[in-house]
């Protein structure tokens, strides 16, 4: 007896459960109408990708025929046989290294600037900031590196007498990885900078005032106990973004320097899927690519949702 009032009592908290579930759901129905245009837009053009392509890996598939199963053998020959695959790794560590949490850092500490500033120059600082993440103009920096007289850094470094010809900026296998990583920092102030931004804004104001009653002096006090600890959800969002964007770049190497580049210096593994992609057609090869890719960007997700945790709450 004892055991069916427990089923019935467990049954009841199941239906109160979802009676209250839907309560709410119909109480905030007008938001999830808001959200659903995104919602929609995002299982279709990731989640079902991401999804695909996991199954996909196993294939031989190249859009003409039908897919071929062919097991382990697209992951074998990535390590074990395609050597551009093993340099692009290589390439994508090292810069994912720099842009990664170099990026991370001037998203916070400019994002802590522009915070002190008067209310209108936040608003033109934040933009003049954030404005290359978006317009992604690769013009101005293809004449700041040309490889002749005229490119403003070799002009520059001959006038000061560092050098006395012309670099190869962007062909020349030396520079171009470095070239790559400078002009990806310059467009890495994207949305992890704008929740920073929102983060500072939101930090309650009577917080200050108790930290100095309890002996917080500096600002960089303040920023140690006040400011990190009330920014979790911003620090970690931040964080995943400077992750994928580091470990996605592929669009600016490929507009500077050419693909391929030179020797394959700037070769990264986003690249290496484009490759197979959408130049070769070998859309199975390419999936396996991507999903070792999805692997390492989930790890490292983990590695800093646990690093960041204590801020979480």
């Amino acid at each position: 007896m004892a055991q069916i009032a427990a089923e019935d009592i467990g049954k009841r908290t199941k239906r109160e459960e979802r009676a209250m579930l839907w309560r709410s759901f119909k109480a905030s129905k007008s938001c999830y109408l808001m959200l659903a245009p995104f919602m929609i837009f995002f299982i279709v053009f990731t989640v079902i990708p991401v999804v695909m392509s996991l199954p996909m890996g196993f294939t031989d598939f190249n859009m003409a025929q039908a897919p071929k199963f062919v097991g382990l053998s697209n992951y074998t020959t990535l390590f074990l046989s395609d050597k551009i695959f093993v340099k692009s790794i290589r390439v994508t560590i090292v810069f994912a290294l720099f842009t990664g949490p170099v990026s991370y850092i001037l998203c916070f500490l400019l994002a802590w600037l522009i915070n002190e500033l008067h209310p209108k120059l936040k608003t033109i600082f934040t933009l003049i900031f954030y404005a290359p993440s978006l317009a992604n103009v690769y013009t101005a920096w293809t004449l700041i590196f040309s490889g002749d007289m005229n490119g403003y850094a070799n002009s520059f470094l001959i006038n000061l007498g560092l050098i006395n010809s012309p670099v190869q900026w962007l062909t020349d296998g030396r520079y171009i990885l470095g070239v790559t990583i400078v002009v990806q920092l310059w467009i890495s102030l994207g949305a992890g900078f704008l929740a920073l931004r929102a983060g500072f804004q939101n930090i309650d104001r009577s917080m200050y005032e108790a930290g100095a009653i309890e002996g917080i002096r500096t600002r960089w006090q303040e920023l140690i106990y006040i400011v990190i600890p009330s920014m979790g959800p911003q620090l970690m969002f931040a964080a995943v973004m400077q992750i994928v964007s580091s470990f996605t770049a592929g669009t600016v190497a490929q507009n500077l320097v050419g693909f391929p580049s030179t020797d394959y210096k700037a070769h990264t593994i986003m690249t290496h899927a484009y490759d197979y992609g959408w130049v070769r057609y070998e859309m199975g090869y390419a999936s396996a690519i991507c999903m070792v890719l999805f692997v390492v960007m989930y790890l490292l997700n983990k590695l800093i949702s646990k690093v960041l945790s204590k801020y979480m709450d």
